[in-house]
């Protein structure tokens, strides 16, 4: 039977249907199985309904396609047809075509072992479908609600003082089964949650972290006679979403014939060839193994007795957690972080401390997610990961990260990014301040990412700084006791006059925007709508 092409909501299990007292719906054959699910509702007429369907539907149908005498052989090709599109169930709606289900479909059913549900009378195919929507609803909901609850907890237990083990318990206990961390020479380094299956279970989990793990210079992988690559026999297909990481030329330097052995070039390519995720089942066992993104050869292991809703979104969140928790054991940039954090409380200048940080200059990014939601750690940490690094910050509806100068920042989907200049540790400050403007100029024109960069020489840098700083302050003392005011008139003549896209930056409402120009108008004493003014304002503006 092929698989079904199923959408991105929960089945909802046929017993969930049957279960409901306003439907009235009445199994009458078939296997009284529970693991039968049902991923939508199809009503058709057609004699054959195998080209219209997908997999996975409970086909309705009044029996209005069957013919005046139909006999055995009619009901067992259509039934056969139903069975070989990966059908689910049948549902068989009585009055006003059929008085009752014909006994041939019955037996039918039963020999195929298609369940068949007798609807009622009073009963439309719209309420059945109705009522499968809802229970997909409501399934959805109890997944989103769990998988949220996963993220919370498994963020804590990272910010504990034993991170790694305290994340694979709370992995172990949300998935009901067992959460290894294999370390690069593929040895258990922590554990939590009980061992399904035991030794058997155990070994074949070992192996299928070796599908994924990938080699670094320090533990090559050793290919063995026996290579875990594929299943093993008496297990069910694995499989391996198409993850891999591509490799490039550049990357496949030193791989040909006579490069020696654990060479660079044998390890990308073997880095490129290999799933960054793997699945197996062993003894009913559900096996997942992923390779954390450090780079380091990490590997997590899951094995759980079953396979529920939401359980491959929190794996993924935990091994984004494990990546950046081992990424820090395994190199010690951990250990300079904390200790820059440490003199910092005590005392020490910011550029004192930025050497353990691992560089001088360092560029300053504000990200806002697309969504409405405010991110949490988890997705701070996600945004931190993408950027490549891990001194992230969750302001409010705001994430800021501090990126090595010499390092560039892309886009990042689902995400809008302000990026400053780079800057030395006494220019923080105002990297942070650039950072923050760009921003929300990039949310104003809906642009995913905008850089405060270098520019070249302008008409502004002739005059001596001293004499420009000065007057800049003279110009504007009428609105400097207001940073509100200030901020908006910057804002607003960035964006060229627009009210909109002003509010939209400032996120207050555009009539706000049109009384503080207003009021700044006054303060100056000056006419806003000739350009000159403009200009001269942005000129002062861009001092301060």
């Amino acid at each position: 039977m092929p698989d079904p092409a199923v959408p991105p909501t929960p089945p909802v299990p046929l017993d969930a249907l049957l279960a409901r007292a306003d439907l009235g719906l009445r199994r009458i054959a078939g296997p009284a199985d529970p693991a039968v699910v049902v991923h939508w509702a199809h009503t058709s007429e057609m004699a054959d309904p195998y080209p219209y369907l997908l997999g996975g539907e409970l086909l309705l149908s009044a029996g209005v396609h069957v013919p005046d005498g139909a006999g055995a052989g009619y009901f067992d090709a259509y039934v056969s047809r139903i069975v070989a599109a990966g059908g689910a169930a049948l549902g068989f709606g009585v009055a006003p075509v059929h008085d009752t289900v014909p006994g041939a479909l019955v037996e039918a059913c039963e020999m195929h072992g298609l369940p068949l549900v007798e609807v009622p009378p009073r009963t439309t195919f719209s309420a059945v479908a109705r009522a499968l929507w809802q229970l997909m609803a409501q399934a959805r909901t109890a997944e989103l609600r769990r998988v949220t609850e996963a993220q919370q907890s498994l963020a804590t237990a990272a910010a504990r003082p034993d991170p790694v083990p305290s994340v694979l318990q709370q992995l172990a206990r949300r998935l009901g089964g067992r959460a290894v961390l294999y370390g690069p020479e593929g040895t258990p380094i922590a554990g939590a949650g009980p061992e399904p299956g035991g030794e058997v279970v155990r070994t074949a989990l070992a192996k299928l972290a070796e599908v994924v793990r990938p080699p670094t210079p320090g533990h090559p992988r050793t290919p063995s006679p026996e290579d875990p690559r594929p299943p093993s026999a008496g297990h069910t297909r694995a499989s391996f979403p198409g993850h891999t990481r591509a490799s490039s030329p550049a990357h496949r330097v030193g791989s040909g014939p006579d490069a020696p052995a654990g060479s660079p070039g044998d390890l990308h390519a073997d880095l490129a060839a290999r799933p960054s995720s793997a699945s197996d089942t062993v003894a009913g066992v559900r096996l997942v193994a992923h390779a954390l993104g450090n780079g380091e050869g990490f590997v997590l292991g899951t094995a759980a007795p079953q396979r529920d809703a939401g359980d491959h979104t929190i794996a993924s969140v935990a091994a984004v957690l494990l990546s950046l928790l081992t990424g820090e054991r395994h190199s010690g940039s951990g250990a300079g972080r904390s200790s820059a954090l440490v003199r910092l409380l005590l005392g020490a200048a910011p550029a004192e401390v930025a050497p353990l940080l691992g560089g001088d200059r360092w560029r300053v990014v504000h990200g806002r997610p697309d969504g409405r939601a405010a991110p949490d750690p988890v997705t701070a940490s996600a945004l931190g990961a993408a950027l490549g690094s891990s001194l992230v910050d969750v302001a409010g509806e705001v994430v800021r990260v501090l990126v090595p100068g010499g390092r560039a920042v892309e886009r990042v989907p689902g995400w809008t990014l302000g990026v400053s200049a780079a800057a030395a540790p006494r220019d923080w400050p105002a990297a942070d301040t650039q950072a923050a403007r760009a921003l929300a100029r990039a949310r104003a024109t809906r642009a995913p990412l905008l850089r405060h960069g270098d520019r070249p020489t302008a008409l502004t840098d002739l005059v001596p700084p001293a004499e420009a700083d000065a007057h800049a302050r003279a110009l504007l003392a009428p609105v400097e006791q207001s940073p509100a005011l200030a901020d908006t008139l910057r804002t607003w003549l960035s964006l060229h006059g627009s009210w909109d896209r002003t509010a939209v930056a400032l996120d207050v409402h555009r009539n706000t925007v049109r009384q503080r120009i207003a009021r700044c108008a006054a303060l100056l004493d000056a006419d806003l709508d000739d350009p000159d003014v403009r200009m001269e304002l942005w000129f002062a503006l861009r001092r301060t």
